[in-house]
């Protein structure tokens, strides 16, 4: 297990007894802030390298046995399964079969093996004196009892599991087989002599894409931030006739205002340039296609966002993955996806993305949506607003 450091929300006993386990390794990616690291080293970190603690990996993979793969939007927590009364995220994955998955393994095998790589059990070396076989016996015998308590692990959710063969039956008949390429950074993402820019090879794969649409750009990502040159871009597109069309969070729905804020100062611009831009609500009138428990979620419906980042060119080529619309994903944060070119599946991911486009489900961002959002909202907004913190979004 790989992750990254920097939102790591697991109490080091943890970490330590599934590590000590004989078929579990967890490698911690860029410790500079969270795991490991005292609070004078944080800042020292901080003061002496912003651009390095800044830059994050923002991959997500799942590889079983070197013969499938699954990547996507998709974090491990509740609110990514629909599990959280909340919030829940609207989110995509790609599963891919054949040789594309030695080229997946082969990126995950380079950052398992770099040097920003740590082994947990190195990062706490105190606390893994003490993790003893007895001690580890505890922490699995605590994290049974966790997972064995109903509002921690609904009925619903073993219910599924035991219910896997027959999905994977089902997903089998509807795999689409074509010619899928894998996009992704190196560790490390790009010199940190450029500072707060630079770029990557996923960037440069998907400006070269939208240079080549005709016709149309569907875009479906969480937080939309222009990086440097995607608004001449996109001008550039609009101008040759290509509709672009974008889905986004609302103030409303956003779980990140900082992103939002860098969004508010670009969106008068983003449409006078003439992109179509569209702002997910709390809760679209789609909320119960979206969770089939929902009728057992609590009196207080969760609020819905976007976190899936998908695109289509021209109703033919499509890309899934992890890459953000804004500064961070292009230049700090390392990304991963699939691109293909197959006009069934783009065009049913397409038709999926417009949907939530449709006035039940977003509003238009030229009508002023923030009204929507919470006094509360709107004001820390402002407030985020106010910092120039673009680079970093």
């Amino acid at each position: 297990v790989l992750v990254d450091d920097l939102l790591i929300d697991a109490p080091p006993d943890s970490m330590l007894a599934l590590a000590l386990h004989p078929n579990i390794d967890i490698r911690i990616y860029n410790p500079r802030l969270n795991v490991g690291t005292s609070k004078l080293k944080k800042i020292g970190n901080v003061a002496t390298g912003l651009r390095t603690v800044n830059q994050r990996m923002h991959d997500k993979t799942a590889l079983f046995d070197g013969q499938a793969g699954i990547t996507g939007g998709r974090n491990m927590a509740d609110e990514y399964f629909d599990y959280n009364h909340e919030y829940n995220f609207r989110d995509r994955d790609m599963l891919v079969l054949g040789p594309v998955v030695a080229e997946m393994q082969a990126s995950f095998q380079r950052f398992w093996d770099s040097t920003q790589a740590v082994p947990v059990e190195k990062l706490l070396a105190k606390q893994m004196r003490g993790m003893t076989p007895e001690r580890a016996g505890q922490v699995y015998a605590g994290l049974h009892a966790y997972a064995a308590k109903e509002e921690n692990f609904a009925p619903e959710v073993r219910l599924a599991l035991e219910n896997l063969p027959a999905k994977f039956e089902r997903l089998a008949q509807g795999i689409v087989w074509d010619e899928v390429r894998f996009l992704c950074d190196l560790p490390g993402k790009n010199s940190a002599r450029r500072r707060f820019d630079g770029g990557g090879r996923t960037t440069a794969a998907l400006v070269a894409e939208l240079k080549k649409a005709k016709k149309s750009v569907t875009i479906q990502s969480p937080y939309l931030v222009m990086p440097k040159g995607a608004l001449e871009l996109f001008r550039d597109l609009v101008r040759r006739g290509v509709e672009v069309r974008i889905v986004t969070n609302s103030l409303a729905s956003t779980d990140n205002l900082q992103a939002f804020s860098g969004y508010y100062k670009q969106r008068s611009a983003i449409l006078k340039s003439g992109v179509k831009v569209f702002e997910f609500k709390p809760d679209p009138a789609i909320k119960k296609e979206l969770i089939e428990r929902y009728p057992k979620l609590e009196k207080q419906a969760p609020v819905f966002a976007i976190h899936a980042k998908s695109m289509v060119i021209d109703g033919e080529t499509l890309f899934v993955g992890t890459f953000n619309f804004d500064p961070r994903s292009a230049n700090l944060n390392t990304e991963v996806g699939v691109l293909l070119r197959n006009q069934a599946l783009a065009q049913q991911v397409e038709q999926n993305i417009i949907r939530d486009m449709s006035p039940e489900n977003s509003w238009s961002a030229a009508d002023n949506a923030d009204r929507f959002a919470s006094p509360e909202k709107r004001r820390k907004m402002k407030m985020w607003k106010a910092l120039p913190l673009e680079p970093f979004l």
